[in-house]
């Protein structure tokens, strides 16, 4: 029945700032761009090498989300890697601030966490 996760919406606070970090610094493909007068919003369409997409929407006004403590609700978005230390060298150096890598003591593959710019938790996972 279902065959895979389609896209993933996420609100900014900084449209600008939002499409920077995750078309230019998370280099994910720009597939469409929409501005919607009669919602005074934009709509970003972006794309990973599966062809999985995030939308990256922005609303005047919306209220921010808690993400600590953790509360109910999604939790954080994942992205796979093939080699994640070169991943987070490569956030580092751009003044992303990277949580330690750990393992997963379940399926013993590296993690780590990091935040986009209005703290939405994600994490980067070693495949």
């Amino acid at each position: 029945m279902l065959k895979a996760i389609h896209h993933v919406a996420i609100i900014c606070s900084d449209y600008s700032r939002s499409k920077a970090f995750y078309s230019q610094l998370l280099q994910l493909e720009i597939v469409c761009e929409t501005y919607r007068t009669e919602r005074d919003s934009y709509k970003l369409d972006l794309k990973l090498p599966d062809n999985s997409q995030i939308e990256l929407f922005s609303f005047n006004g919306a209220p921010q989300r808690p993400s600590y403590p953790e509360a109910q609700g999604l939790r954080h978005l994942a992205f796979a890697v093939d080699d994640i230390a070169v991943t987070v060298r490569y956030l580092e150096s751009n003044g992303v601030e990277v949580e330690p890598i750990r393992i997963d003591e379940l399926t013993n593959k590296a993690f780590t966490f990091f935040n986009d710019p209005d703290g939405l938790p994600l994490e980067l996972y070693q495949i």
